[in-house]
Order: structure tokens, then C-alpha cells, then sequence
């Protein structure tokens, strides 16, 4: 049988080993991360605390790279800030913890700006994979994908390279053809109030509806109907039409 996913690789593994674990400041930790080690160094931080402690252990028994798993953002933080990594996989669900979003990858760029991003997805939505890479992803990938796919990733981004599928780089080429054929209206949008550039920005931020009405004190109905608002006033249709938008708007601003 060929093992082809994270899952099946590691249950192949429980059969011939057992393995040590260590809690350490809330992260999984398989065994100490040298940095003489050439092996490439990987931290990894999912919504489903079970998928994370997999791929850590798959990863650490692929012979290339050692790998830890933080249960949450704020313990990846931690380790990041502790301990050198060359790598974060950040998994990221539709309807997971806010945290764990486009704009935790924006964070992490800020603060280790060395680091290459590598973000999990569900599906190829246009929306989130325009966002992980506006926010500064190295690479994309998906839950379905090979242990293999996801081994080459890891190679690929350490070395400096980007990771993105035909698919998704025709995501980026649509939507720079979109903005450039708006460009003209630009000029001619209605202005934001206040709380609409306020919420413009955080969207532009990488900030998702939930995020913005916990730290704005309102309901993800307001900011919806907030947002559709924002949409017809400067002419586009979606976040990352916004995202655009606000970066075109910050560029003029500087000049």
C-alpha cells in the first residue's frame, strides 16, 4: 500500500515505533532543535490540535527536517521568539479560530521577517488564498494534498522559492487585470465615513468579520452590511478588491 497521506504515514509508523514526548511552554516537542543541525527546522501551528501533533510526528520521522507543534498562535509565538526555525506551516480552516488567519501570517512576517510562511488550507477559495499570500505566504497548500507534496514544499520554500499552483498565480493575474481595468473609477469613488475606513483597513489588514466586530464592539451582521457598503461606495466586489484598494489609497497618501 503506498502511504500517501500525513495520516497514513504516521499510522504506519505507530506500528514499528513509540514515541517520547515532552510538554514544553504548551507546544509538542518531539526532541530538542539544535541549530548545528543542517536538517531544516519546521514549527507548525493548526486549528485541530490532532492534525498539527501528526504532521509534526510524519515530518520528524521523514529524516529531512525536525518539527514541533504549538496547539495555538499565541504558543507558536512563544517558540518563535525561544527558539531559530526556518519553516512555519500555519493551518488555517473556514470556520476555525479567528486567530489562526491570513492576517496571523501578516503578524508573524512583522515580527520574523526570516521566516518562510507555508499556509494549509481546506479549498482553493480565491478570497483566503489572495489573503495568505497579500499577507506575506511563502506557499500554499492544501489538507488533501500528498506527504510527498508537502515535503517538496517545505524544500522548496526553505530554498527561497515560492509554492503556488498555476491555479492560484491565475488568482493573482485576474485579480491585478480587475484592479488595473477599476483604476479609472478610483478617483471617482464616494468617500468612507470614519468606521467605514476604519473597517477598511483592518479587512485590508488580513483581519477577518469576526476579529473586526470583537475589536470594534460589534455585531459580524454590522460589519457585513458595513462592508457591502464600502464595496459599492469604491466600486469593487471583493475583500481583496478592498485589500487593493487600500494599498493604492496608502501609496497616494505617502506621496
Amino acid at each position: 500500500m503506498r502511504l500517501t497521506t500525513p495520516c497514513q504515514y504516521y499510522a504506519c509508523l505507530l506500528e514499528c515505533d513509540s514515541f517520547s514526548r515532552s510538554l514544553n511552554c504548551g507546544a509538542y516537542l518531539l526532541s530538542p532543535i539544535p541549530t548545528s543541525d543542517p536538517k531544516i527546522r519546521v514549527l507548525l501551528t493548526d486549528t485541530s490540535r490532532m492534525s498539527g501533533h501528526l504532521l509534526a510526528d510524519a515530518l520528524q520521522h521523514s529524516g529531512f527536517c525536525e518539527a514541533v507543534a504549538a496547539t495555538t498562535p499565541r504558543k507558536a509565538l512563544h517558540l518563535l521568539e525561544h527558539a531559530p526555525f526556518d519553516v512555519l506551516l500555519i493551518g488555517i480552516e473556514s470556520r476555525g479560530d479567528p486567530a489562526v488567519s491570513p492576517s496571523f501570517v501578516r503578524e508573524v512576517r512583522r515580527l520574523y521577517s526570516a521566516i518562510k510562511i507555508i499556509v494549509l488550507l481546506e479549498t482553493r477559495a480565491r478570497v483566503t488564498v489572495l489573503e495568505a499570500l497579500a499577507c506575506g505566504a511563502h506557499g500554499i497548500l492544501y489538507r488533501a494534498d500528498s506527504f510527498e507534496t508537502l515535503g517538496n514544499c517545505i524544500r522548496c520554500v526553505h530554498a527561497g522559492q515560492i509554492w503556488a499552483s498555476s491555479a492560484e498565480l491565475q488568482f493573482v493575474a485576474d485579480t491585478l487585470f480587475e484592479h488595473a481595468c477599476r483604476t479609472p473609477r478610483i478617483s471617482a469613488t464616494r468617500p468612507l465615513s470614519r468606521r467605514e475606513l476604519q473597517i477598511a483597513m483592518l479587512v485590508a489588514e488580513g483581519s477577518s468579520n469576526r476579529q473586526i466586530s470583537n475589536w470594534l464592539g460589534l455585531s459580524e451582521h454590522t460589519v457585513k452590511n458595513y462592508l457591502f457598503r464600502i464595496f459599492e461606495k469604491i466600486g469593487v466586489s471583493t475583500r481583496v478588491g478592498l485589500t487593493l484598494f487600500m494599498l493604492k489609497k496608502s501609496c497616494q497618501s505617502s506621496h
